[in-house]
């Protein structure tokens, strides 16, 4: 359910009603079943939402726009938080929803899950100081070699046939610390990681895989930086002898440009916000935030909390349908 005092709730009340979702999974909520009803009370939701109780009823799933089951994963205090508000009460709901759902995943009673967006602020107010989903998820199942993919389904955006995604060598981390830890192993892992998401995405040839330069011009010869010529271009080399189709560092300006227009499948970026400004530009609200290198199936909305615009029944919710639709394709893809 993500952070309640956040949009969360209502993004996936709102996509509830899309029988899109419904067709290709059955769904449950964790977080907290009187949140939900809030939400549906705020968008005229005309449905039920039914707290499950019993673990063995996740068999008994149906799947109906006008029913949602919940199951409580967080403690009553979470009903004190106010809308829109930064509280450690909030940051702990969250945890324990993200948590509940991922040991779920972990021990095959789902298939996979979907967040809302959390708040990194509260989750670190409730004393889990992770820099977000993506960190915490990989510590939950005990892997190290994992990234952040942005992913634009194919569509009037993004002209390739199996969508475009943007996998991110570093994160959640400041600008100046990129450079210390920008590594030719870090870029090969990635490329690694986005050509496997890519594959379950389309299912057919080889992905073609694009990567970023890190300073502009592509460093103009080592004029402007030579982590081209020392870090990424040598990470491209060894990603090919691996068998990958990859080429580059490209100067980023035009390399999306290139990307959206079908070029290639997937682009390695350097940085968050090199990937994350230029496909939102092209998508933000049917981006996807997909995790690779995990044991389980995660994907997530690609926006914040949004607490400035908090319940107040404006959210939208088609990341939420288009995030839970990438789900079920991968989930099927891998069964």
């Amino acid at each position: 359910m993500g952070d309640p005092a956040g949009i969360g709730p209502e993004v996936i009340v709102g996509a509830w009603g899309d029988t899109r979702i419904h067709d290709q999974a059955r769904s449950l909520v964790i977080g907290h079943p009187e949140i939900l009803r809030r939400a549906a009370r705020l968008l005229d939701y005309d449905g039920e939402i039914v707290e499950i109780t019993r673990p063995a009823a996740l068999d008994e799933l149906n799947s109906d726009p006008k029913h949602i089951p919940c199951i409580k994963a967080c403690a009553d205090d979470v009903l004190e938080v106010r809308p829109g508000r930064v509280d450690a009460r909030g940051g702990e709901a969250a945890f324990q929803a993200i948590q509940f759902a991922a040991t779920l995943a972990l021990e095959k009673k789902v298939h996979g899950i979907v967040t809302a967006p959390l708040s990194k602020a509260a989750l670190h107010a409730a004393g889990h100081h992770y820099p977000g989903h993506t960190e915490l998820l990989a510590e939950i199942c005990g892997v190290t070699d994992f990234a952040m993919m942005l992913y634009l389904p194919p569509g009037e955006a993004v002209r390739s046939p199996s969508g475009l995604g943007v996998v991110h060598v570093t994160l959640h981390q400041s600008l100046r610390s990129v450079f210390d830890d920008l590594t030719s192993e870090a870029i090969v892992a990635k490329c690694r990681l986005a050509a496997d998401a890519m594959r379950q995405l389309r299912a057919a040839a080889e992905p073609r895989l694009a990567v970023c330069a890190l300073n502009p011009h592509a460093g103009e010869d080592g004029l402007f930086g030579d982590e081209e010529r020392d870090i990424i271009a040598p990470a491209v080399e060894q990603a090919r002898r691996t068998g990958l189709t990859v080429s580059g560092p490209y100067p980023t300006d035009t390399l999306m440009l290139r990307a959206r227009d079908g070029e290639f499948d997937a682009v390695i970026a350097m940085y968050h916000d090199q990937g994350h400004i230029a496909l939102k530009l092209l998508g933000m609200h049917a981006a996807v935030n997909i995790t690779l290198g995990l044991p389980i199936v995660r994907t997530s909305v690609a926006h914040g909390t949004a607490f400035d615009r908090a319940w107040q029944g404006s959210a939208r919710p088609d990341g939420m349908v288009v995030a839970i639709q990438t789900a079920a394709k991968l989930i099927h893809r891998r069964m």
